[in-house]
């Protein structure tokens, strides 16, 4: 596993993936060149080419491997009863895999325009749509809806809204994941019969 969580396919692509994902956060995607990465890797530029023509195929490659947790999550929750224990599971693995994928999170929030051009801005959002789909109930009342797609987002705030508050990094996302875990357990209650 890399410092990220990441299964390692072959050492030198993943300190490629590693070294510009550092460099696209610090420099921003547009400022990065293949070049500078190869530098940073002391690695000819060929080396680099060896593995991804482009920057792109770089970024693909981090959210491709990236992205695989989620997809298993969505995938296992999709199988599952919508029981408040499954959706509970469901936002604990949830900010696991967040978590494990914060390098490529931080990314796209600091290259938003780039992203934007980028094809994983599209895959991004189908995962968060199905992720909603998964902890929300249609025909619920609209504060549980809300509840529900908050609790979602308070994980995702909290990767980043949560960096600016004094405390550790655990005990944050703890409290963070409380908050969350509280928004589907008050949804799920007021679905039940009798409320």
């Amino acid at each position: 596993m890399g410092s990220t969580g990441r299964p390692r396919r072959g050492d030198t692509r993943q300190r490629i993936q590693d070294v510009a994902l550092e460099l696209f956060a610090e420099r921003g995607y547009e400022k990065t060149s293949l070049r500078e990465i190869a530098e940073q890797l002391d690695v000819t530029k060929a080396a680099l080419y060896y593995h991804f023509k482009t920057k792109e195929d770089i970024v693909l490659g981090i959210f491709e491997d990236l992205s695989r947790p989620l997809d298993e999550l969505i995938e296992w929750a999709r199988r599952q009863p919508r029981t408040l224990e499954n959706k509970q599971q469901l936002i604990h693995r949830y900010s696991a895999a967040l978590h494990d994928a914060a390098p490529l999170f931080r990314f796209i929030q600091e290259n938003q325009a780039s992203v934007r051009e980028l094809s994983i801005g599209e895959g991004f959002k189908e995962r968060l749509v199905s992720m909603v789909d998964l902890v929300k109930e249609a025909d619920a009342p609209l504060t549980d809806q809300v509840r529900c797609i908050s609790a979602l987002f308070t994980i995702h705030a909290g990767m980043f809204a949560l960096k600016e508050i004094e405390g550790d990094p655990d005990e944050k996302r703890a409290a963070v994941l409380e908050v969350a875990l509280e928004l589907i357990t008050a949804a799920h209650h007021a679905e039940e019969p009798g409320r």
